[in-house]
């Protein structure tokens, strides 16, 4: 952060990323040995990869509720309740593991307590995301805006790295691949308390007097969903969020399918593949934190270019990684994609930041976060099956979808001019008329 960014001081700073990055961690961590657990309990790969649907579509529901549940009472209580769903989750699926590797219940039904305690994580951990994300877009100025963004996200990229490094270490003896999710949880407990001892409380934040909301305790939840779904159809939004999700849906693919297709090229067994893999991974998220925390900063690049530069080095990185003669080239491939989606994140969470007003950056940040959730629902899935037909399939759905996204980029008005312009009074206007016109239909 720069000196100029608006009431942003260190400390809270500092607390803020620590709750991206002590989640990344984790989520990260457990991800880099599902592929290992799964075929070590005797799951098959189309479970394991479905692990994360119910709580990814939870996700994606709760999202927007928790954005206007921060307007209400103020971020830190929010990011307290998302850790605290994260450490729930964590202590769940160690305990499930546990019993799964010991052999007590058949693979089917560790599937379906895993999918319950990672559910947790959806359904209550998600109240971070969209608190923290609003946090840092109100204390940045708009010349510093992706600059911060991209600072968020960073946080989130040191955690890939710390996250597939520090997993193998924990998988013991006498906790097997358990250990890691223990450890997570430790760790998200301890961040739990620094952020309820170390961030300062707050009143929620003001909204402006041109265009004042209606209270959110005089709007019922059905007029507080519309106007929620009226901000997602914007013109100012939408084109952003249709960017997003699709981006976010290869990035998940790719990350998803990397342990499994680790494991088959090297022909080891899973336990052994599994520094392999967190290598892999180490090195993807240390391209991710090199665009992120160096050449966005450096360069002082703007939305428009990142979700330019963000689809096509991700695109060329996946047909890369579609004909990998061996290891090292999926490396490489993973490596150069994971510093493509470093590029295009920051571009659209900055950029539809910049598209809208103050008062809209909560449910702007959970319309977001509700889209990074969402596209895990169905497209790990999609990944792992197109991988056991094809292997190289999954990585060229993903070139001819980034692609698209590169053409989308330079075709629409809402992208083109991201970041270039802020939202104007007219624009602001026209999207309040059009909420209260649909919520009194």
């Amino acid at each position: 952060m720069t000196e100029k960014q608006k009431g942003l001081e260190q400390g809270p700073l500092v607390i803020v990323f620590g709750v991206s990055l002590v989640t990344a961690v984790g989520n990260t961590g457990m991800i880099s040995v599902l592929p290992a657990l799964g075929r070590e309990i005797g799951m098959p790969d189309a479970l394991v990869v479905s692990i994360f649907s119910l709580s990814a579509l939870l996700w994606a529901i709760m999202s927007p509720y928790w954005a206007r549940e921060s307007d209400r009472r103020g971020r830190k209580p929010l990011m307290v309740l998302g850790l605290a769903g994260f450490v729930a989750s964590m202590l769940g699926c160690a305990i499930v593991v546990s019993i799964g590797l010991a052999g007590w219940l058949p693979p089917v039904i560790i599937f379906i307590m895993f999918l319950l305690a990672r559910a947790l994580f959806g359904g209550v951990g998600s109240a971070s995301s969209p608190a923290t994300q609003a946090f840092v877009a109100e204390r940045s100025s708009r010349e510093d805006r992706t600059e911060a963004m991209a600072m968020l996200a960073g946080a989130f990229g040191l955690g890939t790295i710390i996250g597939p490094a520090i997993a193998p270490l924990f998988v013991l003896p006498f906790v097997s691949f358990a250990g890691p999710m223990f450890a997570f949880a430790i760790m998200g407990g301890l961040m739990l308390i620094w952020c309820m001892r170390g961030l300062p409380d707050e009143e929620p934040p003001p909204q402006t007097e041109e265009l004042p909301l209606e209270p959110q305790e005089k709007r019922s939840r059905w007029d507080a969903f519309r106007g929620d779904i009226s901000l997602w159809r914007d013109p100012r939004v939408l084109p952003f969020l249709i960017y997003s999700f699709l981006i976010a849906s290869c990035q998940t693919v790719q990350g998803q399918t990397l342990g499994f297709m680790i494991i088959d090229e090297l022909g080891l067994p899973p336990i052994e593949a599994q520094g392999f893999t967190a290598v892999a991974m180490m090195a993807g998220a240390v391209g991710g934190l090199l665009g992120q925390w160096g050449f966005i900063r450096v360069f002082r690049m703007n939305p428009r270019q990142l979700l330019r530069i963000g689809a096509a080095l991700a695109m060329v990185a996946n047909l890369i990684t579609a004909l990998a003669p061996d290891y090292w080239t999926v490396v490489i491939g993973y490596t150069l994609a994971s510093l493509g989606y470093a590029f295009a994140r920051p571009g659209f969470s900055a950029g539809l930041s910049l598209a809208v007003r103050p008062e809209e950056q909560a449910r702007a940040a959970g319309a977001i976060s509700a889209i990074n959730g969402g596209n895990v629902i169905l497209a790990p899935l999609i990944g792992i099956l197109l991988y056991q037909m094809f292997r190289p399939a999954p990585f060229l759905m993903n070139a001819i979808i980034l692609g698209l996204m590169l053409a989308f980029a330079f075709w629409s008005t809402t992208l083109r001019n991201a970041g270039k312009e802020p939202a104007t009074e007219a624009d602001s206007a026209a999207a309040t008329l059009e909420r209260s016109d649909e919520g009194g239909a």
